[in-house]
C-alpha cells in the first residue's frame, strides 16, 4: 500500500503480502468476533438473486469483488431494492473487468459479487493498522474522514489522522482505544464498542501475521452500533506457511519501495 511506504518506510525494503477479497477479509473479521454486515459472496446471477431475497427490508448492497480500491467510484458498488436490479448488476460485472484508480488500464477480473444487508449510516470513520517499519511496531490510525482514501486524507488534512503505537510487550491497551475514540467524538456505549473493536483488531493482526488491516469505513449506524462496513486485509507472505488456507484463496503481491 502506498500510504504505508510514504509514512513508514525507512530505506529500501521489499513488501511481500497476500491480498484477500473483501468477502474473505470480512469472514476473518466475523470469525474473530468483529461486527460485520451479513452477506454472501456469489459466483453467478442466480446466486445473487437468491442472496438478495434473503436480505431484510427488501434492499441490499451489491459489491464487485476485485483486488482494487475505488470500486464505488467505478460503478462496482450499488444499492439495489429489487431482485431484477441485483441480477442486472451481476450480469454486467461477472466475467468482466473493473478499472479503478488503483488498477492498470486492463483492470481487474470480477468473478464474485458480494451481496450484503443494507443499514442506515449516521457517521463514517476510518480505523486501520499496519507496521511502522522504522520502529518495527504495529501502529493504529484513526480518522473522522471515513469512506475517503486515507492517502488523500494524509496528503490534504493530516491533522485529521490520529495514531496509537502498540508496545510489542504490553500489547494494545484499552486506554489507547479510549483516547482514539475520544478524538473521533465517540462517547458512552460507542466508546465501549470502539474499544472492543480496537482490541480485537490488534489480536487479529498479531495472530494472523498481518501487514495491513483497514476498516474503511467503520460506520456508526442510526441505532448506535459500530459496524465494519468495508475491510481490507493483507497477510505477510513470509508467514503463509502458518496460514495455508489463505495461500489458496488470496493473491500474492511483491513490491519494492524506496
Amino acid at each position: 500500500m502506498l500510504f504505508e511506504s510514504k509514512l513508514f518506510a525507512s530505506g529500501i525494503y521489499k513488501v511481500i503480502k497476500m491480498n484477500l477479497h473483501e468477502y474473505q477479509a470480512k469472514s476473518i473479521l466475523r470469525a474473530a468476533g468483529l461486527p460485520v454486515p451479513n452477506g454472501e459472496a456469489c459466483s453467478n446471477s442466480e446466486e445473487v438473486v437468491a442472496a438478495f431475497n434473503k436480505m431484510p427490508g427488501g434492499k441490499a448492497v451489491v459489491k464487485v469483488q476485485a483486488y482494487a480500491g475505488g470500486r464505488g467510484k467505478a460503478g462496482g458498488v450499488k444499492v439495489v431494492d429489487n431482485a431484477t436490479d441485483a441480477k442486472a448488476f451481476a450480469d454486467k460485472w461477472l466475467g468482466n473487468r473493473i478499472v479503478t484508480f488503483q488498477t492498470k488500464a486492463e483492470g481487474q477480473p470480477v468473478s464474485k459479487i458480494l451481496v450484503e444487508e443494507c443499514g442506515s449510516v449516521a457517521r463514517e470513520l476510518y480505523l486501520g493498522a499496519t507496521i511502522d517499519r522504522s520502529s518495527a511496531r504495529i501502529v493504529f490510525m484513526a480518522s473522522t474522514e471515513g469512506g475517503t482514501e486515507i492517502e488523500k486524507v494524509a496528503a490534504e488534512t493530516p491533522e485529521k489522522i490520529f495514531k496509537a503505537v502498540i508496545d510489542p510487550i504490553a500489547g494494545a491497551q484499552p486506554f489507547q482505544a479510549r483516547a482514539l475514540a475520544f478524538k473521533l467524538g465517540l462517547t458512552g456505549d460507542l466508546m465501549k464498542q470502539f474499544t472492543k473493536i480496537f482490541l480485537g483488531m490488534n489480536k487479529l493482526f498479531v495472530e494472523k501475521d498481518l501487514s495491513l488491516l483497514e476498516i474503511n469505513p467503520l460506520v456508526v449506524t442510526t441505532d448506535n452500533n459500530i459496524v465494519c462496513l468495508d475491510a481490507k486485509l493483507n497477510i505477510d507472505s513470509n508467514a503463509l506457511y502458518r496460514h495455508k488456507r489463505f495461500s489458496r484463496n488470496g493473491r500474492s503481491d511483491s513490491r519494492r519501495s524506496a
